[in-house]
């Protein structure tokens, strides 16, 4: 086919015919006509195949015919994989005629197929469109929406037919996650026709209908809120139960079960304390589903070739004419009450502690379920909430439940073979440690874990050095740098695990864990020579920040092996870097004690000199800076005697208020209120001409959220505005230079704190 409409002229009929045959093509059950067509598909360029596409959508005339309904069906599939391919610009330079399009489509009752692939197209399209843009087309978009409602549940009552509002429910269940609260005015306009659709739906051929509407339910309670959805709450939960109670019946892979599982879920977010009178009602089949055990199959070649893909099955060949299948549909259910064990788990903790002897055994095993990554993952992340709940019961129970998850959480850190997998265990671990606390760990424990570690970090150099070759050979290019890049992220990522381990053990033994941290000590020095790639730099200071921060004085001793790193990682060009060092000069003036002195009186300079950079504050570079004043305000907290207080503190005023970090934000605001309810002269300003500033760094730290009415940093700043309001003629003088956001930002700090 020509590369129709790439010199800038109008496609030709005959070009369209050939992209709408195309589209047939892509969709045709041969293995070859499809991979030919691909192919062509790939070297058509992307404007001209978005007119084409959204042509046959429309149903426009092409010449002598209308495009026939399967072309149209496979267009919009294929508007839906560009969506997903190039979000979220594709969404922002189409969103008016693509939404229009598939809406139009949609309403177009002349093929159901056609309307059921618009729908789907239209999901994936908003699921990375900007809220902003969404608003924009959301009356007629939910005008459409509920008006094809009406008439598929019409239908749904006559004749049963259900394919379109099986994907129509799902369409509706997004537009109502994506825009939340703007849902709300539409809510009463959709919920009854919902419900209706579930009590209808009752027969064996519309169990699917039935789990995506109360799924969709859900999804809209949940965008609502509580005090929205509490009109439908009761009526809602009863719909459940009732299939609640017909699921214990049915075989294990109908269709509603993994609907059910994620319904329940959100209702639990959605009603909160009030979900645990029910949480008796749904733990049962939930575990049921959790422990299902696998469909598994050794089946010949030819077998395999008879058996459909819509049976649910995956093989991998084994050579000698045979090959392993498993049941993958099953698998999709299993991992799906798994998360919500999970889910249930972190949101209900005392509710759920009856429940967490017998989840912690489901899942523990599960750490080697490889039939499925998401299994693992949910095992994984399970481990810290489960333990949350058992603390609940006591210490000895704790304990208990700690015994069977411990050795098996650090023996899945060194034998899993997925890196994404991995993370997540490693992530789940350090937290296990944070929970668990000082000595939770034995000797053969923390043997084992050292070793994975060093091996951990071994690999990590091992790869550089294999890549590096690589990119030496004769068949390196675009696509195998690309390839190398994607290793180094994953390598990366791990690093960032190991690094949170070490964290959790930092902040929890102290300085106890000091001798078993130094078989990796050579290492982590080697992440942080000038040599190496920045983001091994960067998290090899993160874990000597965490030293200083969790164990000096003791730190002290290896001032040697981080001193000169972490004061010319300041100069670094990568931001990421310099705020690694600036946050360890920090922790040294907060926790490092006098033996740091010189080194925070050396610091002084080289954060003052990243501030006043011109490009400081830009987007890439403000998290960094941020740290860098935070920095200097701690080393004048905490280390006074190491810089002229009086000479820096106008500069450091002058740097305030900070948006992005919002814990070094907070230290900030702690360490100006020390200053002010001090009366230091310096922060006050000769006739308190300091007190505008201030009230403006007060009003912006409440906008930008940094300011919560639980922190107790909140009651401070309202007792300064206070003592300000006390003096009528300065008070006025410090709103008048403040707009209407910054006033609206100061009374709602007064009125909650």
């Amino acid at each position: 086919m020509a590369a129709a409409g790439s010199a800038g002229l109008p496609a030709t009929v005959s070009e369209k015919q050939e992209f709408y045959q195309l589209l047939k093509n892509l969709i045709n059950p041969s293995c070859m006509v499809r991979r030919q067509a691909e192919e062509v598909y790939e070297n058509i360029p992307g404007l001209c195949k978005t007119t084409f596409l959204l042509d046959a959508v429309r149903n426009r005339r092409a010449g002598y015919e209308d495009p026939h309904p399967r072309v149209r069906a496979a267009a919009c599939t294929t508007l839906g994989q560009m969506a997903t391919d190039f979000a979220p610009s594709f969404q922002k330079k189409f969103h008016e005629i693509v939404i229009t399009a598939l809406l139009r489509t949609m309403e177009n009752q002349g093929n159901q197929r056609v309307q059921s692939h618009a729908a789907s197209a239209l999901v994936i399209f908003i699921e990375d469109c900007p809220k902003s843009l969404l608003v924009l087309y959301l009356e007629n978009m939910v005008k459409s929406l509920h008006s094809i409602l009406v008439i598929k549940l019409q239908e749904l009552i006559r004749s049963g037919t259900k394919l379109a509002l099986e994907q129509l429910v799902t369409t509706i269940a997004s537009v109502a996650d994506a825009i939340e609260e703007s849902f709300v005015p539409y809510y009463d306009i959709f919920m009854p026709s919902l419900k209706h659709v579930v009590e209808l739906a009752v027969q064996k051929e519309l169990k699917l209908l039935r789990g995506k509407t109360i799924e969709c339910i859900s999804h809209v309670g949940l965008a609502v809120g509580k005090e929205k959805f509490m009109q439908d709450a009761s009526n809602v939960m009863q719909l459940l139960l009732k299939t609640q109670s017909d699921l214990n019946t049915m075989e294990d892979d109908d269709p509603q079960t993994s609907y059910m599982v994620s319904a329940w879920a959100r209702m639990c977010k959605i009603l909160g304390e009030d979900f645990q009178q029910y949480l008796p009602l749904v733990i049962e089949p939930l575990i049921k589903t959790a422990s299902a055990k696998p469909d598994v199959a050794l089946l010949d070649t030819q077998d395999v070739e008879n058996m459909s893909d819509d049976d649910g099955w995956q093989f991998v060949n084994l050579g000698d004419q045979q090959s392993f299948g498993i049941k993958t549909s099953g698998l999709e259910a299993k991992a799906t009450a798994c998360q919500m064990l999970v889910y249930y788990a972190k949101e209900l903790r005392e509710g759920f502690v009856g429940y967490t002897e017998q989840v912690v055994k489901l899942m523990v095993p599960l750490l080697k379920f490889y039939f499925h990554d998401n299994v693992r993952v949910a095992a994984a992340e399970a481990m810290p909430y489960l333990l949350e709940c058992a603390s609940i019961r006591g210490s000895e129970y704790l304990s208990q439940m700690w015994q069977y998850i411990c050795d098996p959480l650090i023996k899945a850190i060194g034998t899993e073979p997925d890196t994404d997998v991995l993370s997540e265990i490693m992530n789940s671990f350090a937290k296990s440690i944070e929970v668990m606390g000082d000595g939770c760990l034995n000797d053969e424990h923390l043997e084992e874990l050292g070793g994975i570690l060093k091996s951990k970090l071994e690999g990590h150099f091992k790869n550089q050095e294999l890549r590096q070759v690589k990119r030496q050979e004769e068949n390196y290019d675009q696509q195998v740098e690309m390839s190398l890049q994607d290793e180094d992220e994953c390598d990366v990522y791990i690093l960032t695990k190991v690094s949170d381990i070490l964290h959790s053990l930092f902040s929890t033994y102290k300085e106890k864990i000091l001798p078993w941290f130094e078989q990796l000590l050579p290492l982590i020095v080697n992440l942080i020579c000038s040599s190496r790639p920045w983001p091994d730099r960067q998290w090899g200071l993160c874990i000597f920040d965490d030293i200083i921060e969790h164990c000096s004085p003791t730190s002290f001793k290896y001032v040697e092996y981080f001193r000169w790193p972490m004061l010319l990682n300041m100069r670094d060009n990568n931001p990421e870097v310099r705020q690694a060092a600036a946050y360890g000069l920090g922790v040294m003036a907060q926790f490092g004690g006098d033996d740091y002195r010189s080194l925070c009186s050396e610091a002084v300079p080289l954060l003052v000199k990243v501030i006043k950079c011109a490009n400081s504050k830009t987007k890439k570079n403000v998290i960094a800076t941020e740290n860098c004043i935070s920095a200097i305000g701690k080393i004048m907290k905490f280390k006074p005697n190491c810089v002229n207080v009086d000479e820096v503190l106008p500069h450091w005023l002058s740097w305030l208020p900070l948006h992005e970090d919002k814990e070094e934000a907070i230290q900030t605001l702690n360490f100006l209120c020390d200053l002010i309810e001090s009366n230091h002269p310096v922060v006050i300003g000769p006739n308190n001409s300091n007190l505008p500033k201030i009230i403006s760094i007060i009003a912006e730290g409440k906008i930008n959220e940094t300011i919560s009415h639980e922190d107790p940093c909140a009651k401070r700043l309202a007792n300064v505005v206070r003592q300000i309001q006390t003096s009528e003629e300065l008070w006025l003088q410090c709103i008048s230079q403040l707009d209407e956001d910054q006033q609206e930002a100061l009374q709602e700090l007064l009125n909650f704190a």
